[in-house]
């Protein structure tokens, strides 16, 4: 072998050059390259917004509160006002009826009338009273008292028919001897009278007063008055009897006209009670008086008279040393003749327990009253601790 067959060139060693396999594999295996050191992690950047968009948010639910509780109070306001408004009208009416009312009875207690002129002046109340019935009728209730300002004007057409009416039994029993028989014609128109306030307390006021304590309404009507007003028309449920009416008709048709023999007016002081001991005081010693929460004072008054007497002021006064003096004042409406008529007096304040008191109880003596003697009197008491 020569030297150059030692040059032997080994070609089938040499790379070959890549197949397409190959280049495949190459390219889906992933080249690691060295890691370096790992770095914190980056806060987030886009949290501004979001901050922002959540206060937009709280922002928006606090207007949208503001306004339910600004709706809220608006509603009530107008809720108050509307029923106020409504009390204030109603407040007009009843007075008026009320005053009516009061009319109508010095009408048929005062002295001197004829048959004809009481007849007369009961039917031009009843045109008055029509007038009232047109008021309320003109008035627009809330809606949660349309039933009771029905029963409103039914109490006022009530009235309207019984003045109505009694002037028609006045001109149709002024030819009727038997007084008995007239007075209770009169008597039956009277009792209408009566119903219409049992209609306004039972059907109006206390329904009223419940609806109104229901949505929350206090305080006073438009008028500054109570927020539901009273309207009493009677002013002594006894004129409604037939023995009272038998009185009236004597009276204007001549029997006890003026107060000559036979006639005489006056009132007298009969007793001064202190309850619920029924202590009776005495107007020659002292007497001592239990004080009790539920005292009251209670002053008997009778008609000495001849003649029905109305609106009867009573006064009492307790005066004594230390303390403010006490004064109270009550009416009696109506009273008979030879009838006894009580008042009762109560809310005292606290007494002085040391210094004796005066009591001192006045009766008004009536128009034409001659002797007044007998309608006051000064009582000595002593208070102590039950």
């Amino acid at each position: 072998m020569t030297e150059n067959d030692t040059d032997i060139d080994f070609d089938f060693f040499e790379d070959e050059p890549p197949t397409e396999e190959t280049s495949r594999a190459e390219r889906l295996i992933p080249r690691r390259t060295p890691r370096g050191p790992q770095q914190p992690p980056r806060a987030p950047t886009n949290l501004t917004p979001l901050l922002r968009l959540i206060g937009l948010i709280a922002f928006a639910i606090l207007i949208v509160v503001l306004l339910v509780i600004w709706v809220q109070s608006c509603q009530e306001s107008s809720k108050d006002k509307t029923y106020k408004s409504y009390m204030g009208k109603v407040s007009d009416v009843t007075g008026s009826s009320q005053q009516i009312g009061k009319q109508l009875s010095q009408v048929l207690l005062a002295q001197g009338l004829k048959e004809a002129q009481v007849e007369q002046r009961v039917s031009g109340l009843a045109h008055q009273e029509q007038l009232d019935v047109q008021r309320a009728q003109a008035i627009t209730p809330p809606g949660t008292l349309r039933d009771e300002h029905a029963a409103l004007i039914q109490a006022l057409q009530y009235r309207v028919s019984g003045l109505s009416g009694l002037a028609s039994a006045l001109a149709a029993t002024a030819n009727v001897k038997d007084a008995t028989r007239a007075g209770t014609v009169l008597a039956s128109q009277m009792q209408r009278l009566l119903a219409s306030d049992v209609i306004y307390q039972d059907s109006f006021k206390a329904p009223s007063a419940a609806e109104l304590d229901r949505q929350g309404v206090t305080g006073t009507n438009d008028n500054g008055g109570a927020l539901i007003p009273d309207s009493n028309f009677l002013q002594s449920s006894d004129l409604v009897t037939p023995t009272a009416m038998v009185t009236v008709l004597s009276r204007i048709r001549g029997s006890a006209s003026t107060p000559t023999t036979g006639g005489l007016r006056g009132t007298n002081l009969v007793s001064v009670k202190v309850q619920p001991a029924g202590t009776e005081l005495s107007t020659s010693a002292q007497t001592t008086v239990v004080v009790r929460t539920n005292m009251s004072i209670d002053v008997t008054v009778e008609d000495s008279g001849d003649s029905q007497e109305a609106n009867i002021p009573v006064t009492l006064r307790i005066i004594q040393s230390g303390v403010p003096t006490v004064l109270k004042r009550a009416t009696i409406s109506f009273i008979n003749p030879g009838e006894q008529k009580t008042v009762s007096f109560t809310n005292f304040p606290a007494p002085s327990f040391q210094n004796p008191a005066q009591i001192k109880v006045e009766v008004e003596p009536v128009q034409g009253e001659s002797n007044t003697s007998n309608n006051s009197a000064d009582y000595s008491v002593i208070f102590s601790v039950a």
